[in-house]
């Protein structure tokens, strides 16, 4: 519940600023800060190498671990920014956007911080002490925030972004700092190295994977194309990214930790694995296919009508993210217990097929339309692949996962075909989604109550459970 919360009030509030920020700023400003962000989440990744997983993993942990992972960490963020710094003017020169010289060199500085965060979070994570990140979180957003808003309003074009993307994380790094009883020693244990490392450098490769997939049609787009469609196809992305990491990210990093707990139960792992399953596909299906039936009314009455090109590449991205909780569940069931070289035979097959279907469609096709919908293409075909390793290692079959996740898909069909009707009233907007929300809702929920749907009766004890502490 707590995860939800932060979750919830990270997007809320990040929603609301991205609005304001779509209203004062062009789709240009947001092509180049989509270009920046690949370069500065590439090096989170190589930052992180995956230790900070592994730290939560690992059967036992005591603070010299903790130390050893953050001096590594440490010292890979400064020869990352170093590097970020030096090139950023050939970034820029090869995408034909002068203006991100100095924004790229600054915003390179989250690397450093988040060597520094990314053990807070571990620690915490580790714990389950997810109050204190939802303090973090909310704090953080809000003052982040408001100084990006500031900032364009005063005409500062992309520097109202990256302003508000380096705040969040200095602010969210010292929020938790106030909260998190550690500090770096000088400490470093070789042997300790090597064996967490042994379980995260295949989360680092895969983490640059993924990482690297997801970014390609960034920088594809970027270049073969224009800033300006970089930025309405970031756009369509970000809303659907932001729901999914809101509804699935609250249950996941929770199940993580409470997987690696029991790893050596099996059985009590596949009961943990399938609720979340159960729980996060509940959420999100219907939610995605709700903004997508309201996509184009949304984008007109919240961003206004000269973001309308995103709405289709919105809609794409809601299914995208529809398939989350099968990818996440079966991925994070596997790290849990574990088999991180699983992790990884299954992200180089998956980007193998993606990355040919993403060039098939860049540079056969050239069209951003048909990108994305490869994206849908190979995001069907890999809920299969990332379910097919646990119907062995935790005896979780994908037909047991299909069972599982059906009754949600069925009932948000219903739920849609009676809701749809509505956009023909000739309503106004704000009447046409509230309607269609409020329609949607109660059908779903009263169909789920009819027919005593396990995952609306979980959430409703695990509500009533909370309220009492």
């Amino acid at each position: 519940m707590w995860k939800m919360f932060e979750r919830a009030g990270n997007q809320v509030i990040s929603l609301v600023i991205q609005i304001m920020l779509a209203r004062l700023l062009s789709p240009q400003d947001f092509g180049m800060l989509a270009i920046m962000v690949v370069f500065i989440a590439l090096g989170n990744t190589i930052v992180q190498s995956g230790l900070n997983t592994a730290l939560v993993q690992a059967p036992s942990v005591d603070e010299s671990d903790y130390s050893t992972v953050f001096w590594m960490s440490f010292v890979v963020s400064i020869l990352l920014f170093g590097i970020l710094f030096f090139i950023a003017p050939s970034i820029a020169e090869f995408y034909s956007m002068e203006a991100i010289v100095w924004p790229l060199r600054i915003l390179a500085l989250i690397l450093i911080i988040n060597a520094y965060n990314s053990i807070q979070v571990a620690k915490i994570t580790r714990n389950l002490e997810f109050r204190k990140i939802f303090r973090a979180t909310v704090i953080s957003a809000v003052i982040s925030g408001g100084l990006g808003v500031v900032a364009a309003i005063a005409n500062a074009g992309i520097w109202a972004l990256v302003i508000q993307q380096l705040t969040y994380q200095i602010l969210s790094c010292i929020v938790l700092a106030t909260q998190v009883n550690w500090r770096p020693k000088l400490v470093f244990e070789i042997k300790r190295a090597q064996n967490l490392f042994s379980f995260g450098w295949k989360l680092l490769v895969s983490g640059l994977l993924d990482t690297g997939y997801q970014s390609l049609s960034d920088l594809i787009i970027g270049k073969q194309f224009s800033s300006f469609e970089l930025g309405l196809v970031s756009q369509g992305k970000k809303y659907p990214q932001a729901l999914g990491r809101l509804l699935d990210g609250a249950i996941q990093p929770v199940m993580m930790s409470a997987v690696s707990s029991v790893q050596c139960e099996l059985t009590y792992v596949k009961r943990l694995v399938r609720r979340a399953l159960k729980t996060s596909t509940y959420f999100i299906i219907p939610s995605m296919a709700f903004f997508a039936l309201a996509a184009d009314p949304l984008v007109r009455l919240l961003l206004g009508d000269q973001w309308l090109p995103c709405v289709p590449f919105l809609q794409m991205y809601c299914f995208i993210y529809a398939l989350l909780p099968i990818h996440t569940s079966n991925l994070q069931a596997l790290n849990g217990v574990g088999r991180s070289d699983l992790f990884l035979k299954l992200e180089i097959i998956k980007k193998s097929y993606g990355v040919a279907v993403l060039l098939f469609t860049a540079f056969v096709v050239r069209d951003a339309y048909a990108i994305v919908f490869g994206y849908m293409l190979t995001g069907v075909i890999s809920t299969f692949i990332n379910a097919w390793p646990n119907r062995s290692i935790i005896h979780y079959s994908i037909r047991e996962q299909m069972g599982d996740i059906v009754p949600s898909f069925v009932l948000t069909a219903v739920s849609i075909a009676i809701a749809w009707p509505v956009s023909l009233l000739s309503l106004p907007l704000a009447a046409t989604v509230a309607f269609q929300m409020a329609l949607m809702a109660a059908v779903y929920l009263g169909l789920s109550k009819a027919f005593h749907i396990e995952a609306l009766d979980y959430i409703l004890q695990v509500c009533k459970e909370f309220v009492k502490k």
